[in-house]
């Protein structure tokens, strides 16, 4: 076990903490090559757990004995990089709620037919962009049984830092791909459902979305939500009944009672 002390915020060694950006850590050119940042020890578990292979730790003095010590033992070869609360605020621009981060190894994504090919219900993101959104919506899939999640390229990447958080780590829960068209899922079987206002959307409720065996129910963007095509394509249209004259909800909450409510029963 190394432990190494980080006194000067420019270090080199540090620079995947602090200096890169995630579009520079993701390395698009050489997936297998890219990194994420993981925060805190529960979430850096959840994604050991799921097999992502660590590259290095940060963390305060204080928790190499304390709250990262099972992370460090279980990984003696990982290199621990140490420094005081101040400094490692300069490094990573915000102080650690928990103190620890660690540096792992994207891990390769399965593809869609992989995907499809064991699931029966998926959710497909389509055009969400905020971190926020991404993590609960992860989080919402893993918690309500949706067994896949596949995002369009104009979508946040899952692997966002705060999106891993906002997630708790479901993100290494949940099987995901990347999707360049929500309609092809129908070639394995799907039945799809848009969720979006429009004059023929089903309720939510409705019972012909129940008798699917297998089921996409397709969320939009946070603005203009769904495109036309993307509507035109889906096999039902659905919508969450509202009270009080509020039009929609949130992405991520909207997940949440359209997957509780679509759930494999």
């Amino acid at each position: 076990m190394a432990i190494i002390r980080i006194e000067n915020i420019t270090d080199n060694r540090v620079a995947m903490f602090s200096s890169l950006t995630d579009a520079q850590l993701r390395n698009r050119l050489n997936p297998t090559q890219g990194i994420i940042i993981v925060e805190s020890p529960k979430v850096i578990n959840t994604a050991l757990s799921a097999g992502v292979k660590p590259i290095a730790l940060m963390c305060e003095e204080k928790h190499i004995d304390g709250d990262a010590a099972e992370i460090i033992t279980t990984n003696p070869e990982m290199p621990v990089y140490t420094a005081s609360r101040e400094t490692l605020a300069q490094i990573t621009g915000y102080t650690l709620t928990r103190g620890v981060l660690c540096a792992m190894r994207r891990p390769e994504q399965p593809s869609s037919a992989e995907l499809c090919n064991s699931a029966r219900r998926i959710a497909i993101i389509d055009s969400v962009v905020d971190t926020t959104n991404i993590g609960a919506i992860f989080r919402s899939a893993a918690a309500l049984g949706i067994d896949a999640v596949m995002l369009t390229a104009t979508s946040c990447d899952p692997l966002n830092r705060r999106a891993i958080r906002v997630s708790m780590g479901s993100v290494f829960l949940v099987p995901w791909c990347w999707i360049d068209n929500p309609a092809s899922v129908r070639q394995y079987g799907f039945t799809t459902a848009a969720m979006a206002l429009s004059d023929n959307s089903l309720a939510l409720d409705a019972p012909e979305l129940k008798c699917h065996d297998k089921l996409a129910i397709i969320m939009g963007t946070e603005g203009d939500g769904l495109s036309n095509k993307v509507i035109a394509d889906a096999d039902y249209v659905v919508k969450i009944p509202m009270a009080h004259g509020v039009d929609s909800l949130n992405v991520a909450a909207a997940s949440a009672v359209a997957f509780w409510e679509l759930r494999q029963r």
